[in-house]
């Protein structure tokens, strides 16, 4: 990004607004937006998240940017009466950073900027305390020194637990003034030995490398791995804000915390929150000392307590949605430091949204927007059973629900190489900080013994969906020897499994059964929403979901493939079935009769295995038909290489060369093996498959179109209301299709003329290639429908094999942030997505009444389910668990798309 000279790259908290978020940041628009409310706000200034933008990109920083901090400074300086680092009175400010979206933990905060050898003493007589002055000045170097100048923070902790110990005491606020002037010498050798520089002096240099230290953290590799997750674009750079500092460390009238305008773990209103007394913010968040309940403010210091209520009711009155705050009290005046909305989990989530649309703050088309699929799946996850029998081992704090069960693991490296190979772990820490994410991210579930709703691991997981339970302060944590003690005296083992439950804060030893969730109950039509007794979560998710499906365009099927799979994808709201694989019908014992067909000889053997496979078919189908009577059934003909439904090479050698040496009978498994060898492909899924199957063996599409011909009929016979459309896999030239669909409509006509049935069978195709996107114009002149194979055609534009890649280097390619996400998982919008919308496109150009859709496993993601609507499919398919998912995607791109047309 080039400097523009007349860029402004600094503005005044009482300049911005909430809208200025691109800018500004989340925490730099919502501190302006609270002074522009008249809330007690600290002055100060934000440093825009363009400037980081010319640091990240040319190495330094804008030109302009120094004048303008030092312009800013002035003016805070100004208001407040003091100088930055002053010797008598000095003016400190806190260096935050306040990206767009919410990062928590993942980027650089120092607190106290300004405090130096002289000036501490001007702190100290300006508060009338001098253990406060010290405490603030070894906090300075601590943060100072991990966060800008890259010292181990583990020195820090060190010395301060010598000097604890020293003292026989075990919390820091047991230190005094003269023990906090020995931890600062101590710090400032550390520093001196580790980076070979003394601590700077100079508040300005502080500053400087402060900001510095920011915009840098953008590109941590913690950062970045949390915005993979989160899907956070890594072009967006943070803002910096710089604020005057307030205390919560000045004594018992102090103290500092976060509180929710509604419970972020449940959604229900009431006074959610932490506080500590005599602490700077960085306490509560990092779970070191455990909190007290916000509700316990009232007791000690009830006129803060109540200005708090009356701010947080403003906010969320304002924002019109769950608001997470941080303050601090100094010595009895109440400071707002940030707000923002608040994370939540999925449960909350859909909780707050049907709350707010009853108190007439939103209407249901925001509701619908305040949740989203990945939500709705966590609240699908299965629920510990509440009849088991237990040996619960401890409880602490329900930070984000679920129900997580694995093998106790207590660093972040054995959670992350234990599940890559395979393994479930829980990551038990005393506290969890932004180093810990990976494992995070690695574990089933995560429990801490330090820290409450607020501290790190609970706001990370319920970002994460993850389950966690902090604050279980019975389980004595020992990471060195990595092993859990209990209230008891029981040792839990790295490797031992434990069960935690996000919902209750329950730790048990061992593995806890689960049953299914409510949520899935609802969807299988066990609990119905309208009764007395209905979960009130079941009652906002049927709410939600109703509108959605009110809105929604896309319809949206399932991929099912007998019977059992389509009643329950029906059950979950299923409109059709977008892909009947016939393949999974050909195994089990039905193996021998395909097995059959690749070693006939003649014709007449070839015949007499289609012949034996046709009422089998038949029956799968009448079947299939009948559990979705009334709605579209695309079932797709044989599309894997016929090797599949052989044995394995590997194992038939070894059986042949056995029955050899024991001079046993094995004709049969020769000519397998001589089969297996003769259909060997280098690339089978490029090989003989598909369309080409059908073309190359005859009789084989036409044993299929008869068999599905006939059931139809009988259905139709039998009242029933069959829907039926056939679909001819892996096309790349018209011309293959325009063979299969003559010979499948001679097959149909017979079946008419045979049973005296009228038969509307629609003939179509999958579009799985790139050569079919790229002629889908001719295609649909012989299709009647296409539906996107998604899975193939990102493995053939892509020249990935699926099965390959994914193990062998995917994970570098996501680190290296060449992807965002796999292409597998959410659809490639650039390069495959762009072929889907052209084939589109063409297709309606040449046949304006062509049904389109998708059946690949992207038809279940909530991001692809957007770009689907949004390039005019007529339905979506899926996994019948994924059904939910996919119709409150299609209501949200809806609502999404007419917002978007309103404005």
């Amino acid at each position: 990004m080039s400097e523009n000279n007349d860029q402004k790259f600094v503005y005044d908290f009482t300049e911005g607004n909430r809208d200025l978020k691109d800018l500004l940041g989340g925490k730099g628009a919502n501190l302006a937006e609270m002074t522009n409310l008249g809330l007690p706000v600290p002055p100060g200034f934000t440093i825009t998240t363009e400037a980081c933008k010319v640091y990240l990109e040319s190495g330094s920083e804008p030109v302009a940017l120094r004048d303008e901090v030092t312009a800013h400074l002035d003016a805070l300086e100004r208001t407040m009466g003091k100088k930055l680092g002053q010797a008598d009175d000095p003016l400190l400010v806190s260096v935050r950073s306040g990206a767009k979206f919410s990062m928590p933990g993942m980027m650089d905060t120092v607190l106290n900027i300004g405090l130096s050898d002289e000036s501490v003493a001007g702190l100290a007589r300006q508060a009338d305390n001098e253990r406060f002055a010290w405490d603030s000045y070894r906090r300075l170097i601590q943060m100072f020194g991990k966060t800008v100048l890259g010292v181990d923070g583990e020195l820090f902790e060190e010395a301060l637990d010598e000097a604890k110990a020293a003292k026989k005491v075990a919390s820091d606020t047991d230190l005094d003034a003269a023990d906090l002037k020995k931890v600062v010498k101590q710090f400032k050798k550390i520093v001196k030995a580790e980076t070979g520089r003394d601590f700077p002096q100079d508040p300005r240099e502080q500053m400087d490398l402060a900001i510095e230290a920011v915009f840098n953290s953008w590109n941590t590799d913690r950062a970045k791995l949390y915005r993979r997750q989160e899907r956070i674009p890594g072009d967006l750079g943070t803002a910096v804000n710089v604020c005057s500092m307030v205390f919560g460390n000045l004594g018992p009238d102090s103290g500092t915390g976060v509180a929710f305008t509604r419970d972020p773990a449940s959604g229900h209103a009431g006074v959610y929150g932490d506080y500590l007394q005599n602490a700077q913010g960085e306490d509560v968040v990092a779970g070191i000392r455990n909190t007290v309940p916000l509700a316990d403010l009232e007791s000690i210091d009830k006129t803060s307590y109540d200005q708090l209520m009356e701010i947080m009711s403003t906010l969320e009155t304002h924002y019109k949605d769950l608001c997470d705050i941080e303050f601090t009290i100094e010595r009895g005046q109440l400071w707002m430091l940030q707000t923002r909305v608040g994370k939540r989990t999925a449960g909350a989530a859909f909780r707050i949204a049907t709350q707010l649309v009853d108190q007439g703050l939103i209407d249901e088309a925001e509701a619908l927007q305040r949740v989203n699929g990945a939500q709705l799946a966590q609240l699908m996850f299965p629920k510990f059973d509440d009849d088991a029998k237990v040996e619960q081992i401890g409880r602490g704090i329900a930070a984000s629900p679920g129900a997580a069960v694995g093998k106790a693991v207590f660093d972040s490296y054995t959670a992350v190489k234990w599940s890559r190979s395979g393994e479930k772990v829980i990551l038990i820490r005393r506290e969890t900080n932004p180093d810990d994410l990976d494992g995070m991210i690695a574990a089933e579930g995560i429990l801490t013994s330090r820290g409450g709703k607020t501290s790190h691991a609970a706001v990370v997981a319920r970002g994460m969906g993850k389950t966690c339970v902090c604050g279980a302060e019975e389980l004595e944590v020992d990471t060195k020897r990595r092993r859990m003690t209990t209230a008891s005296g029981a040792v839990i083992e790295e490797g031992d499994v434990v069960s935690i439950d996000g919902s209750t804060g329950k730790v048990y030893l061992g593995e806890v059964p689960v049953v299914p969730s409510p949520v899935v109950e609802y969807f299988e039509g066990r609990m119905h929403a309208g009764a007395d007794d209905a979960d009130e979560l079941v009652q906002a998710v049927h709410r939600i979901m109703a509108y959605a499906d009110r809105v929604r365009r896309l319809r949206v099927r399932a991929n099912a493939d007998n019977a059992e799979d389509a009643s329950r994808a029906r059950r979950f709201g299923a409109q059709g079935i977008g892909l009947c694989r016939t393949e999974h019908m050909f195994l089990g014992e039905r193996r021998q009769y395909v097995e059959r067909l690749i070693l006939a000889d003649t014709d007449a053997e070839r015949d007499d295995a289609l012949k034996a496979l046709l009422p089998l078919q038949k029956t799968d189908f009448v079947e299939l038909f009948e559990a979705m009577d009334g709605l579209p059934v695309t079932v797709r003909l044989l599309d894997p290489p016929l090797h599949e439904f052989l044995p394995d090479i590997t194992e038939l050698s070894v059986r042949v060369a056995l029955a050899e040496s024991r001079k046993e009978p094995h004709e049969n498994d020769l000519r397998l093996l001589q089969a297996v060898h003769r259909l060997h492909e280098q690339n089978p899924m490029l090989g003989l498959r598909g369309v080409r199957l059908g073309l190359v063996i005859p009789g084989l599409f036409t044993m299929q179109v008869r068999a599905i011909a006939e059931a139809a009929a009988q259905r139709i016979d039998a009242k029933g209301d069959p829907r039926v459309e056939i679909m001819i896999p892996l096309v790349g030239t018209v011309q293959e299709l325009e063979i299969v669909r003559e010979d499948a409509e001679k097959v149909i006509a017979e079946v008419v003329a045979e049973t005296g049935v009228e038969l509307k069978l629609a003939l179509g195709t999958m579009i799985e290639l790139p050569r079919a996107a790229v002629t889908a114009g001719q295609i649909a002149e012989a299709a009647e429908f296409f539906s996107f194979g998604t899975n193939d055609l990102t493995q053939t534009v892509w020249g990935f094999s699926r099965d390959d890649v994914e193990a062998s280097f995917f994970t570098a390619y996501l680190e290296k942030g060449i992807f965002g996400v796999s292409p597998f998982e959410t659809i490639d919008k650039d390069g495959v997505g762009a072929l889907v919308r052209s084939a589109v496109q063409a297709g309606r150009a040449t046949r304006p009444d062509i049904k389109l859709g998708v059946c690949g496993e992207h038809g279940g993601d909530p991001e692809s389910v957007h770009f689907f609507h949004e390039v005019g499919l007529d339905y979506v398919s899926c996994s019948p668990f994924r059904i939910p998912v996919a119709r409150l995607e299609a209501g949200r791109a809806a609502a999404e798309a007419k917002g978007s047309d309103s404005r």
